[in-house]
């Protein structure tokens, strides 16, 4: 059912309100807009307000408003599915990006396909290639391990999106956090509560922004003139076990601490309860800092100071660029910078070093 006036392609599926299909235009009115504004917001063409972009969201949704996707297809010769690859969809990290993903393209009629990559990047490979035999129109892939050569080549058939790396190429866009600002925010708060003698749970230096992190901790403790000590630094696996089992290592070596920084909120977790099982209290033996701000870590005891990684603003942002890049537009999304949250894990050193 079509109604004169209307691109076909943003025709509503008949979704009633009592005797009605919503419409376009129904949409407009309630958000206060033009049924071509409504168009290009949920095409994703639309250079608008936040505000007004949201407006049409809040009416889509309060509406029940849904573009049909296979008019919508059938005009465009499109499937309307965005491929998203992560490393790990059980991640709370990782989970809070997928919603922010799925929340920007449900309002412009798109449909994610999740798929893990487990951190391996022979299986982000067939993740790619898997996506491109499904006919997706654009892949997003979060915190890539493939090469920058192989993003660019998968970037030659399809629009691509992805985080955590910083490239240039057709039809691809990355959006990167300041993984060394944010850790050299972390130690630099170490540093100023008094504490010279500061633990590193690291991440897979293999991966760019385990790397920028380890480098932020580094470039704190020069700027301090502190030394870098390699036995305070233990690899972790950006999981909770991996943080308890770097505590359990730094302890049975016999390293004398009095923070720790661990390069995200769940090794810190990890950490928390390392040191509880050895008899250390948080923070008056050992002051604690992660990277993320998990919705969890506010919860903790005691509440975790941390940096703040919006997790879901990348994805919501991933997803407004796919959609931008779709439609011919040259992306030019930014994710905020750093923020150091102090909570109850950091403490003064009120111990000898």
């Amino acid at each position: 059912m079509t109604k004169i006036g209307n691109p076909p392609h943003l025709e509503a599926e008949p979704r009633a309100q009592g005797k009605l299909t919503v419409t376009l235009e129904m949409v407009a009115k309630l958000a206060g807009v033009s049924p071509s504004t409504v168009s290009r917001i949920l095409n994703g063409t639309a250079v608008v307000s936040e505000a007004k972009r949201r407006a049409v969201v809040e009416a889509t949704k309060t509406l029940g408003f849904v573009p049909n996707p296979l008019a919508r297809g059938l005009a465009g010769g499109r499937t309307f599915s965005i491929g998203v690859v992560t490393q790990a969809i059980d991640s709370p990290f990782y989970g809070a990006a997928l919603r922010g993903i799925e929340d920007e393209l449900d309002p412009a009629g798109y449909s994610p396909l999740f798929m893990s990559a487990h951190w391996d990047p022979a299986t982000e490979a067939r993740c790619l290639e898997l996506l491109k035999a499904r006919r997706v129109d654009g892949i997003v892939v979060l915190m890539p391990r493939l090469s920058d050569e192989a993003l660019k080549a998968c970037a030659r058939d399809l629009p691509v999106v992805v985080t955590g790396r910083d490239l240039q190429a057709g039809q691809l866009f990355s959006l990167t956090f300041d993984n060394f600002t944010g850790a050299l925010r972390a130690t630099e708060h170490l540093i100023a509560l008094g504490h010279t003698r500061i633990a590193f749970i690291a991440g897979d230096e293999e991966h760019p922004d385990a790397a920028e992190r380890m480098r932020g901790y580094r470039a704190a403790l020069q700027a301090a003139q502190l030394a870098f000590d390699p036995q305070l630094v233990v690899p972790g696996k950006y999981h909770e076990i991996s943080g308890l089992e770097a505590v359990n290592q730094l302890l049975a070596q016999g390293q004398q601490f009095t923070a720790l920084f661990a390069a995200n909120d769940q090794m810190a977790a990890g950490a928390a309860l390392g040191l509880f099982q050895h008899g250390l209290r948080v923070p008056d033996d050992v002051s604690l800092v992660g990277f993320d701000d998990l919705p969890t870590s506010v919860y903790a005891t005691p509440p975790l100071s941390t940096i703040h990684q919006p997790a879901y603003e990348l994805g919501r942002l991933a997803a407004a660029s796919m959609l931008q890049l779709i439609a011919g537009i040259a992306p030019t999304a930014q994710l905020p910078v750093p923020e150091l949250l102090v909570r109850g894990s950091s403490a003064r050193r009120s111990t000898p070093a």
